[in-house]
């Protein structure tokens, strides 16, 4: 990540904790080493600068790749540890995974949001199963993580975030996924999802959808694949 980075935590995030003032719980659950997956929530953009502030260690997220396309842009979202990437379905989503694959066979910590996108009416949508893929194939424990009030802080279409709200991050104990199987297997996904899900929900207290987040189909054969069974990565 180089010096950006670097500088990035050296400034950004006190600056960011005396603004918001976050509450943060749970911190002393956090492993200190070693390969970690944070799993939370999505109900804002500050949600990307909200978890890698409260974390004891340094985080690094996927954002997509517009971000980067600006020198300041760039600058920014690279001094609070996101890679850019061409976010999408299909192969697409395979090699986001993979790329977060190689950061934590170096041992690094990573963010994802197993919702897919961001909540826009507050309730906890369906986990897609690439993060407990990623957890199956990799054998790193997943941090659960609730957040709570970031919407509020940073509604979408709003420009800029106010500094009247405080946002509270909670840091989950770290699960262990393995006992469900192997990454293989669609079942031991499906099974390790929702225990993440699940404990995503103990943290942040949301009303459950019982749904995928997914954007309005925009032709009949979308329509279908979004009604037939199938797995969401």
């Amino acid at each position: 990540m180089g010096a950006a980075y670097g500088l990035g935590r050296f400034l950004i995030a006190p600056l960011a904790r005396a603004v918001y003032r976050p509450r943060v719980e749970g911190r002393e659950n956090v492993p200190r080493t070693g390969p970690v997956i944070f799993a939370s929530n999505h109900l804002s953009f500050i949600d990307s600068i909200a978890i890698p502030v409260a974390a004891p260690r340094p985080v690094h997220f996927l954002a997509k790749s517009a971000y980067f396309e600006k020198w300041a842009s760039r600058q920014f979202f690279t001094a609070i540890g996101a890679i850019p990437v061409e976010r999408g379905a299909g192969q697409k989503a395979l090699d986001a995974l993979d790329q977060q694959r190689v950061l934590l066979e170096d041992g690094r910590a990573v963010a994802l949001y197993p919702e897919g996108t961001r909540s826009l009416d507050g309730r906890l949508y369906k986990g897609r199963t690439g993060v407990a893929f990623l957890a199956l194939q990799t054998g790193a424990p997943v941090v659960p993580v609730g957040l709570i009030g970031t919407d509020k802080a940073m509604p979408v279409g709003a420009r800029f975030p106010s500094t009247k709200e405080r946002i509270t991050v909670r840091f989950g104990t770290p699960l262990d996924l393995s006992p469900h199987g192997p990454a293989s297997s669609g079942r031991a996904r499906r099974g390790a999802t929702d225990e993440i899900m699940a404990a995503i929900h103990a943290l942040s207290g949301q009303d459950l959808a019982n749904a995928y987040n997914e954007a309005p189909a925009q032709n009949p054969i979308e329509r279908i694949k979004q009604v037939l069974p199938h797995e969401r990565l």
